[in-house]
């Protein structure tokens, strides 16, 4: 059955085609988004949910969303979208970050202008019938300082703008390398430094407890006198009140806001203030982002839905198509070792240490932890998967470590799983061979070479004469057909695995009649989804 997808906000009829020509059951109810009842009513038959603004996916809705495996936003704000909601439901969440960088560069430089020459007041003046030339008396960018806040995919656009405007521009961002900045041509400063020195100072960083207030009454302080202050990416980051104090003492100059503290902003201690120009959230309003972002939504969706290709998603890691079916197999193998350790540990897991050797260590490893840790994880609790078990791990407050290393051994790479307990460490390791399916390769150490069956049994005991002949005469007497085992161990006398493959679940009265022989330590019962 094709995977059907709701639109419940205004994307144009190409993006709804690319849904379709994808082979994904598109149902385009642009207005459903502003009913929030009838939404929730509905929300239970689509694999994906397409939206804008106008939608709110709150954990009410995504509670109600019992299907639901993606939902995708057309544009790069996700503040409609509860995501720690949808990351326990195990639902990714993506933007689409890179549609209207562009757009939302420009409308900053355009502010910029638009202050540097008291434009919007000047034509009000203008079209008043005034003519007040030596009242709207300008500054030339040419020359000037620009200070860029966050240089991510927006602040480069501006820097570039900033520099083809012959400006100074610096910039300030913790992720900025020097290698960076130096191919962007812009010099990287810290945040007091560029506060100290900037003529136009602009902010391009999301919303975070760290960026919060990033301008506030002691930030503004510092800044130069005379200093215009640009703000397209997010409410917030600017404390408007102080910025309003600011203006008004002169030692702001003026001040260009698309975004504010509340929205839709009815009011601010911005507004009427001289030389501060507003306008409402247009960093993304135009004709070309708003198509661009439509788009690109309708191919992220069905590339994920059709293929598990996985992009610009908020709480997962990407995958990319062309790494799809590449990864696919191993992603398989990190659920099998995660879901064999789930099984049978029987203690509270403290620490978490996944190995990635050889070829495994350059695939996307966050992709592959993700499965494993779901795979740990779905003994317990059945409809975890890649988006909700790093979030419920962490929550358990587990410690999870990544190990990569070059080829060390006779696999040109494996996965090894080791789960450590109060108790115990126990390990498991796989590969994937050439017909694509997951294979143990080693448990507790000790080598072997298992193919991974629906139903299975897991024996750990002293090795000691006649345990083959019990575990065979215990599984006949209780009418249970051994279908194929692998054996392992040690050394003559130490420990030995046995991995049992039956035909169907395995009755408590076995196990019972096996852990009750004092050379066996545990019988547990092991069930893999096959495909």
């Amino acid at each position: 059955m094709a995977p059907r997808v709701l639109v419940s906000d205004e994307l144009s009829e190409t993006a709804v085609q690319i849904f379709r020509d994808r082979g994904v059951d598109v149902d385009f109810q642009p207005q459903l988004g502003k009913d929030k009842e009838k939404l929730a009513e509905i929300i239970g038959n689509y694999d994906g949910l397409a939206i804008r603004s106008a939608t709110k996916a709150t954990e009410k809705l995504i509670a109600a969303a019992t299907n639901l495996k993606v939902i995708g936003r057309a544009g790069i704000g996700v503040d409609n979208v509860d995501i720690p909601a949808a990351s326990r439901r195990g639902i990714i969440v993506m933007n689409t970050p890179f549609g209207n960088s562009i757009t939302t560069a420009e409308h900053a430089i355009a502010l910029m202008f638009a202050v540097a020459r008291q434009l919007p007041a000047a034509d009000t003046s203008t079209q008043a019938g005034k003519w007040e030339k030596s009242k709207f008396m300008g500054v030339e960018i040419t020359g000037k300082t620009l200070g860029v806040i966050g240089a991510g995919n927006i602040g480069s656009i501006v820097i570039s703008r900033g520099i083809g405007l012959k400006m100074q521009v610096i910039a300030y961002d913790p992720f900025l390398s020097r290698e960076r900045a130096e191919e962007m041509g812009v010099t990287k400063v810290e945040l007091d430094e560029l506060l100290a020195r900037a003529d136009f100072i602009t902010l391009h960083v999301p919303m975070t407890d760290k960026t919060r207030g990033i301008l506030n009454a002691e930030a503004i302080a510092k800044t130069k006198p005379g200093v215009r202050i640009i703000n397209c990416a997010r409410g917030g980051l600017v404390d408007e009140a102080a910025l309003a104090e600011a203006i008004k003492s002169g030692h702001v100059a003026g001040a260009g806001f698309d975004v504010f503290e509340t929205e839709p902003a009815k009011e601010s201690p911005l507004f009427g203030l001289p030389n501060v120009v507003c306008t409402p959230h247009l960093g993304a309003a135009t004709t070309e982002a708003q198509e661009n972002v439509a788009l690109q939504v309708a191919e992220q969706m069905s590339d994920y839905l059709v293929k598990g290709a996985v992009s610009n998603a908020i709480n997962m890691p990407s995958i990319t198509a062309e790494e799809a079916p590449i990864l696919k197999p191993f992603i398989r193998l990190a659920e099998v070792l995660g879901a064999f350790v789930g099984q049978v540990t029987e203690s509270a897991i403290k620490e978490i240490e996944i190995l990635y050797d050889g070829s495994t260590a350059a695939m996307n490893t966050k992709a592959l932890t993700s499965a494993a840790l779901a795979g740990l994880i779905r003994s317990q609790v059945s409809d975890v998967n890649m988006v909700s078990a790093p979030i419920m791990i962490k929550e358990k407050g587990v410690i999870l470590s990544e190990v990569k290393r070059d080829k060390t051994g006779v696999f040109d790479g494996y996965i090894k799983l080791t789960v450590t307990t109060e108790n115990q460490a126990r390990s498991v390791a796989g590969t994937v061979f050439s017909d694509g399916k997951p294979r143990f390769i080693q448990i507790k150490d000790i080598n072997l070479d298992a193919d991974v069956g629906s139903h299975m049994v897991y024996i750990t005991n002293t090795d000691v004469p006649g345990m083959i002949g019990f575990i065979g005469k215990t599984f006949g007497d209780a009418g249970v057909n051994i279908a194929n085992f692998q054996l392992g161990r040690k050394d003559a006398g130490s420990d030995a695995i046995a991995l049992l493959y039956v035909d169907g679940p395995v009755p408590e009265s076995l196990l019972k009649t096996l852990t009750d022989n004092p050379a066996i330590r545990q019988a547990k019962p092991l069930v893999f989804n096959v495909d």
